[in-house]
């Protein structure tokens, strides 16, 4: 799997309720909007991003690349899940990157360990993992890469009333990729779901 086989969605259709209702991929971070930061962080490692966004449209259009909102098969603001769906639909490439827009400091490498790992393991996912504030490395559901062959298995399971990303992942097979390595930022899987957290984060620059 190259670069060129890739394309990532980047998470930003949620409510943002953690931040006081505010769209969270408009919220600075370093001076720029977070869905911008995390577009400038991903560009580099794939063929092509795309927004997946609710509101705000034109702003988030501003940036220069493709937006699309939540399938309209699964009502507004359903979870992370819509914006898989939404990327899935909107592929042209075979397989299909997720990333969070609230989660600013990802790997500059993320795509090229989730892509190795996907191949090495012939798996269905690669989903990342990495250390918490309490010292435990855990799956991070929403960076996850699949093949875009996955709708189909999206659809029967969203329409089943599923709606948990790592419920629906368990059913196939999933490569585990850790950043806990010498040399990983202990802090690159950090979101931030509140404004303080937001700036904690812009604190605690490497």
């Amino acid at each position: 799997m190259q670069a060129a086989d890739i394309t990532c969605v980047i998470l930003a259709g949620g409510r943002g309720s953690r931040m006081g209702g505010v769209d969270k991929g408009l919220q600075h971070f370093n001076g720029i909007p977070l869905a911008l930061h995390a577009l400038k962080r991903i560009q580099a490692q794939v063929a092509n991003v795309m927004i997946n966004a609710n509101r705000n449209l034109a702003e988030y259009e501003s940036f220069g690349v493709p937006v699309w909102p939540d399938a309209a098969s699964m009502g507004e603001f359903a979870g992370p899940l819509a914006g898989f769906m939404t990327g899935l639909v909107q592929c042209k490439t075979p397989y299909l990157l997720t990333v969070p827009c609230d989660t600013p400091r990802f790997p500059h490498d993320l795509a090229e360990r989730m892509a190795d790992a996907f191949s090495r393991q012939s798996a269905d996912f690669a989903v990342a993992s990495a250390p918490e504030e309490d010292g435990q490395t855990r799956a991070q559901p929403v960076f996850c890469l699949m093949g875009t062959h996955m709708l189909d298995s999206l659809n029967n399971f969203t329409c089943s009333g599923g709606r948990k990303i790592d419920v629906w992942t368990a059913q196939h097979k999933v490569a585990h990729v850790p950043f806990n390595l010498p040399g990983d930022d202990a802090q690159a899987f950090f979101n931030a779901n509140t404004l303080a957290e937001l700036k904690f984060l812009q604190s605690r620059q490497p």
